[in-house]
C-alpha cells in the first residue's frame, strides 16, 4: 500500500469524525450520558531529576473521568462507572513521577516514533540503512530507549464543541533515536459530551521517515488491582494475525485464526485459550500479537474490539483507522509493580488493545507502509466507547 493512500485515508478522519463513531455510541446502550463538562485542571504531579516540572491535567466529561501526564503523554487514571454509577480507574499507573521515569512497563504512554518492534533496531529506506536504538534484545521497540513515553510533551488544554481535552505536541529531531527527519507531533485526547475517549494523531517531517504512533494503556474494567483479566470478555474482529519469531518480529506470514487461541472473533473470555500449548502462545508467555483488522485501512474509525467485565458491568468498545492492534495481555507483569491502589500487578492484570499499523513494516514490504515524506500528514484516530449495564 502506496504511503499517499495510507495518509489519505486515514487523514479523511479528521473532520466529521464524532459523527461517524461517536453519534451512535450509546444508541444502543440505553442513551447518552449527561453528567456536564468541566475546564481540564492543572496540577504539578512531581520534578524530574534536572527539575523539569511535570503536570496533571484533569479531565471530566459525559461520566468519564481522565488524568493525563505531560511526561509522555500518560494516562494517568481513566475513571468510568460501573452500572450502578460508582466511579473506577479501570488503567494500571503509578503514583509518583519516579516510579515513571524507572518504569519499563509504558504505562498509559503516548509511544513513537514507532510502536512496536523493529528487527534487529534497522531498517532501510530510499537505499539508506538507519540504525535504531537498540533496548529489546537486539530488536527496537516503542520509539527506542528514550522515546516518546520519556519525553514531557507540551499540553494545551481546550473547551469546544468536539468535547473537553488537550492538545499534546513534541518536535523530534532529526536523528532522535536514529529516525531520520525532525517529527512535529501533535496529538489530541479529547472526552465527547457521551464521555467517549476519543486520541487523534497527527505528524509532519521534513526527510522521509517512518511513524507508527499508539497509546499503550493498560485496561482492568473491573478496576486498577482488582486481579486478573482472564475473565474478561474480548471480540475482536480479524481473521488473521502476524505470527512471530522468538524475538517477538514478525514472520512475514497472515496467519488464520480459525481453530486457534487466537479467535476471538466470538466474545470469549481472555483466560479461556491463554494457557493452551500453541507455540506462538509458548513464545509469548500469552498473547502480545498483531491482529489484522478485517476492515483494513478506513477514512473514519470503525469498531473493531469489545471488552467486557460481567461483574461490574462495564463494556469498552474501540474504533479505529488503523489496520491492526496489538493485543498484549499483561504477560511480564511479575508482582514487582504496585499501582496507586496500593496492590501489586501481576501476570495478566491489565491488557492492551494498542492500535497501529503492523510490527516491523519498514522491513516487511507486504505489509501496509509507515512511510512518512514531506509534504505529507500521518492522522490516525481512535475512539473508546464506554457503556455500563
Amino acid at each position: 500500500m502506496e504511503t499517499s493512500r495510507r495518509t489519505v485515508l486515514a487523514g479523511a478522519a479528521a473532520a466529521g469524525l464524532t459523527a461517524a463513531v461517536t453519534g451512535t455510541s450509546y444508541a444502543a446502550e440505553g442513551g447518552a450520558r449527561t453528567a456536564p463538562s468541566s475546564k481540564p485542571v492543572r496540577e504539578l504531579f512531581g520534578r524530574l531529576a534536572d527539575g523539569t516540572k511535570v503536570y496533571r491535567w484533569s479531565l471530566a466529561n459525559g461520566g468519564t473521568r481522565l488524568k493525563v501526564l505531560s511526561y509522555g503523554g500518560v494516562v494517568q487514571s481513566l475513571e468510568i462507572p460501573d452500572r450502578h454509577g460508582r466511579h473506577t480507574n479501570v488503567s494500571l499507573g503509578y503514583d509518583s513521577i519516579e516510579e515513571y521515569v524507572a518504569g519499563t512497563t509504558f504505562f498509559g504512554a503516548l509511544i513513537g516514533r514507532y510502536g512496536n518492534r523493529v528487527a534487529r533496531g534497522r531498517f532501510t529506506l530510499d537505499g539508506t540503512t538507519h540504525q535504531l536504538s537498540v533496548n529489546d534484545g537486539e530488536n527496537s521497540l516503542h520509539g527506542g530507549a528514550k522515546g516518546f513515553n520519556t519525553r514531557v510533551w507540551d499540553v494545551e488544554p481546550f473547551t469546544d464543541a468536539t468535547g473537553v481535552g488537550l492538545v499534546l505536541r513534541h518536535v523530534s529531531v532529526d536523528g532522535e533515536m536514529g529516525y531520520p527527519g525532525t517529527l512535529r507531533v501533535k496529538v489530541t485526547y479529547t472526552l465527547t459530551a457521551r464521555g467517549d475517549w476519543r486520541i487523534d494523531y497527527a505528524a509532519t517531517t521534513d526527510k522521509a521517515t517512518v511513524v507508527n504512533l499508539t497509546n499503550h494503556t493498560y485496561f482492568n474494567l473491573a478496576g486498577e488491582g482488582s486481579g486478573d483479566i482472564y475473565g474478561h470478555e474480548l471480540t475482536l474482529a480479524a481473521r488473521q494475525f502476524t505470527p512471530t519469531d522468538a524475538g517477538l518480529i514478525p514472520t512475514g506470514e497472515l496467519a488464520k485464526v480459525a481453530g486457534t487461541p487466537f479467535d476471538f472473533r466470538r466474545a470469549k473470555t481472555v483466560g479461556r485459550d491463554i494457557r493452551a500449548a500453541h507455540p506462538q502462545l509458548v513464545t509469548a508467555k500469552g498473547y502480545d500479537h498483531n491482529w489484522v483488522l478485517d476492515k483494513g485501512i478506513t477514512r473514519a474509525p470503525e469498531h473493531f474490539a469489545t471488552l467486557r467485565d460481567a461483574d461490574s458491568g462495564r463494556t469498552m468498545k474501540v474504533a479505529t483507522t488503523e489496520p491492526g492492534v496489538q493485543f498484549y495481555s499483561g504477560n511480564f507483569l511479575d508482582g514487582a509493580l504496585t499501582g496507586p491502589s496500593g496492590r501489586t500487578y501481576r501476570q495478566g492484570d491489565g491488557l492492551c488493545l494498542e492500535t497501529q499499523h503492523f510490527p516491523d513494516s519498514p522491513n516487511q514490504p507486504s505489509f501496509p507502509s509507515t512511510v512518512l515524506r514531506p509534504g505529507e500528514t500521518y492522522r490516525s484516530s481512535t475512539v473508546h466507547v464506554f457503556s455500563a449495564r
